[in-house]
């Protein structure tokens, strides 16, 4: 597997302004900014989906994704907040390295997530959920 770039900027390889970092996530300033404040929160072992990580693994990354999240909200005292975590292309993934996008927000700031929904009755939940194992 070739390095992302986000293997590079936890090397030190590509220069970043960094938020956070510990021995096994790195926090920096997403270089789009779709809003100022606007943090990747990444393993620094690479890994491409959220379901590859160790339990343990996931639950660190989200945890520093909550610590920037209340750092950012109290920096840039955003409307809202997004904390995004995608996996693959057609589930958006742009980078193949397991990370979190934390998105402070503003009302009619540009920015677009939508889907279909498709309100199947009860009975077709309830069969869905029964396909998932935990």
């Amino acid at each position: 597997m070739t390095d992302s770039v986000f293997t590079r900027i936890a090397r030190r390889e590509i220069p970043a302004a960094i938020v956070f970092e510990d021995e096994h996530v790195i926090a920096f300033m997403d270089a789009g900014q779709v809003n100022p404040g606007h943090v990747l929160v990444a393993t620094k072992r690479q890994i491409e989906t959220l379901m590859e990580l160790e339990e343990a693994e996931a639950a660190h990354l989200f945890a520093v994704a909550h610590r920037v999240a209340r750092a950012v909200q109290a920096a840039f005292a955003p409307e809202g907040m997004t904390l995004l975590q995608t996996n693959r292309p057609a589930g958006w993934q742009t980078v193949p390295h397991v990370h979190v996008h934390v998105l402070p927000r503003q009302a009619n700031d540009g920015v677009g997530l939508e889907w279909p929904r498709k309100d199947p009755p009860l009975a077709e939940l309830q069969a869905l959920a029964a396909r998932i194992q935990l």
